[in-house]
């Protein structure tokens, strides 16, 4: 963990009371979401959830909150030390909301508003606001420098990096001094150095006497918040206990299998393919990465920056037909600008690029926020469906590839605000690999999967990067999942502050 002092967390001592939720069911047109009878957060001791992408961890944690899609339907109790509340109320706890009650979301980026600097939108959420204006923004003010965000104050969220928007969407839940606090899936997409900063501050919520419900697919950060923890699958608990027991001895076969599968632990490695006509041919030449291979993308001298911020300067990057390349680094160092520059997505401000004419047309990125990259009213299988007719593409391949990532395929009838991150950044898997790209650009593409789904979609990825001899580009924090799918890397550097 890290060694910096956490911010306060602003648990403000008037009430030290425990949660206790009872026969927590959520149905969509029939079908059981979420099914727990019996749920009990108590104070210094922390409640973390795992399990696989869609068993219903976080359709619970937005059950109690009242925060569920209206098309969802929750029953259910909860008491809140003394005070009691029907689940299917969903305004009687609103009134909690931001003073008891708080919600770290899984999209901190979403969650915060584009519109407004970073210093306003955290004292808007004070208990003064808007009556103590100045006291609000002081304390607004206290709570970013001691989160180590003072230079941020006055930054826009599109301008955060991911681990800095996470700090300031924790800032802006807590500091009305809520005494519960739900943190749903709140490690996705960052570097570990912010991953422990975030552990030290839920850490010291808990010890402060706060409740803690967090819902992760993080193992590390579930073993170090310590405490109890749950296993989720098919809607239902499967396994609980004291952290240290169901992390490290599960007892059940879903549990072990799901603790088990740490890419560190793979064996599975993937051959590199050229696809026909762009690598060496001739006796004696071997598959795999030869000074001959074509060029699929060749920068020279490439530099970019935003402000006074250099992202990289002075970068020569070769990638060729079928390599496989990491892109690693801390929050905000620039991988993501070095991928989009790469592929067209954005101009470098210096140097020289070069992309073979064969690439137009067939470069596609997996996006982070895969929300972001699907309409939002409509549901998810117009997106795929119009991918596939642009392209030509044989329905029975769609249907192959929603199959390989273990989708149903009714879940493509929902939008996209009706299923979970995870199972719409797997959407965003089949969607890309229809059109048979020579390049794919996938920035943090498994970050919302659990251990076991994020397996299973590496397979059915990795298995068409490999089938049509694709260019891949990965931009991750985990250096075991860089480690196992590239053969290549390009680690860019750190800034203290972030």
């Amino acid at each position: 963990m890290s060694t910096r002092t956490p911010a306060p967390t602003g648990t403000t001592g008037r009430l030290r009371a425990d949660l206790a939720a009872t026969d927590v069911v959520v149905r969509h047109f029939g079908r059981t979401l979420v099914d727990v009878p019996r749920l009990h957060l108590q104070p210094h001791r922390p409640l973390t959830v795992v399990g696989e992408s869609g068993s219903g961890k976080s359709l619970l944690a937005h059950a109690l909150m009242g925060t569920l899609a209206p098309e969802l339907e929750v029953t259910g109790a909860m008491r809140v030390g003394e005070a009691s509340f029907d689940l299917a109320d969903r305004r009687g706890r609103r009134r909690l909301w931001g003073r008891e009650l708080a919600l770290l979301p899984q999209e901190p980026v979403l969650a915060l508003d584009p519109t407004m600097r970073v210093r306003q939108q955290v004292a808007e959420g004070a208990a003064g606001w808007p009556a103590d204006r100045r006291g609000a923004l002081r304390g607004a003010d206290e709570r970013l420098d001691g989160l180590g965000l003072a230079h941020a104050a006055g930054a826009y969220p599109h301008r955060l990096s991911g681990g800095m928007a996470q700090r300031v969407a924790y800032a802006a839940a807590t500091i009305g001094g809520a005494h519960v606090l739900v943190v749903d899936e709140p490690s996705k997409a960052l570097d570990r150095p912010a991953v422990d900063r975030l552990a030290d501050l839920l850490l010291a919520h808990a010890a402060a006497g706060g409740l803690l419900l967090t819902i992760t697919h993080d193992l590390r950060l579930a073993r170090a918040l310590g405490g109890d923890a749950w296993v989720m699958r098919d809607a239902a608990v499967v396994e609980a206990g004291p952290g240290e027991e169901v992390l490290e001895r599960p007892s059940t076969d879903y549990a072990r299998a799901l603790t088990g599968a740490d890419p560190a632990r793979w064996s599975r490695r993937w051959p590199t393919v050229h696809p026909a006509g762009t690598g060496p041919s001739g006796p004696g030449v071997e598959p795999g990465v030869e000074p001959g291979v074509e060029p699929v993308v060749e920068g020279r001298d490439l530099r970019k920056a935003y402000g006074d911020q250099c992202l990289f300067a002075g970068l020569d990057v070769t990638i060729r037909a079928g390599e496989r390349w990491a892109l690693t680094g801390p929050s905000g160092a620039g991988k993501t600008t070095l991928g989009d520059v790469l592929l067209g997505l954005t101009p470098a401000d210096g140097g020289r690029l070069r992309r073979a004419d064969r690439a137009a047309g067939r470069l596609q990125k997996l996006y982070q926020d895969p929300a972001l990259s699907f309409p939002r009213r409509v549901p998810v299988a117009l997106s795929v469906d119009d991918t596939a007719r642009r392209h030509g593409v044989d329905p029975a391949r769609v249907a192959m590839l929603v199959e390989q990532v273990g989708l149903s395929p009714d879940l493509l009838g929902r939008r996209p605000d009706q299923v979970s991150g995870g199972e719409l950044q797997r959407v965003a898997v089949v969607r890309a690999m229809l059109t048979r790209p020579v390049l794919l650009l996938a920035d943090e593409a498994t970050s919302r999967l659990d251990l076991l789904t994020q397996q299973v979609t590496v397979e059915a990825l990795m298995g068409q990067v490999v089938e049509d001899g694709c260019g891949l580009i990965v931009v991750t924090h985990d250096e075991a999942l860089a480690g196992a799918l590239t053969e290549h890397r390009i680690t860019l550097g750190d800034d203290p502050r972030r």
